[in-house]
């Protein structure tokens, strides 16, 4: 399975990642998911969230939450992008592209993905509120 992982403080362009969609013959599904930074965290609204991650770990972690989805369902690639640093309220943070032969495996697998991450990536967040 190819994977492509990037971990950066950039704000994250969905149309160049797009653009560089890559599928072979026998795949038949792309799912994407994309994170938005809602403007409300724990009953009150924000401006912001910032992003903090303990990188190499996180990087890690991601490689392996990668290794299980691609035990459980044919992928062809899985190519995801998480901001570091302050996202403001609306702005992506997290874009992840799942390329499998069927949509239920590519739909799986980018729910897996998403689950894991939150449960076992080091990534922490902090809101900050409007001002």
């Amino acid at each position: 399975m190819r994977r492509e992982l990037t971990i950066s403080e950039k704000n994250i362009d969905e149309r160049a990642l797009l653009g560089g969609r890559a599928m072979s013959a026998g795949m038949g599904a792309a799912v994407y998911f994309l994170g938005i930074v809602r403007g409300a965290e724990e009953g009150g609204p924000i401006a912001a969230l910032e992003y903090e991650a303990f990188r190499q770990m996180a990087e890690r972690q991601f490689h392996l939450v990668f290794d299980q989805a691609e035990t459980r369902w044919p992928l062809e690639s899985v190519r995801l992008v998480h901001r570091l640093g302050r996202v403001a309220a609306g702005e992506t943070s997290l874009w992840i592209e799942v390329i499998a032969p069927h949509r239920e495996e590519a739909f799986a697998a980018c729910q897996f993905i998403v689950s894991e991450m939150k449960r076992v990536v080091p990534i922490w967040k902090k809101a900050f509120p409007l001002a």
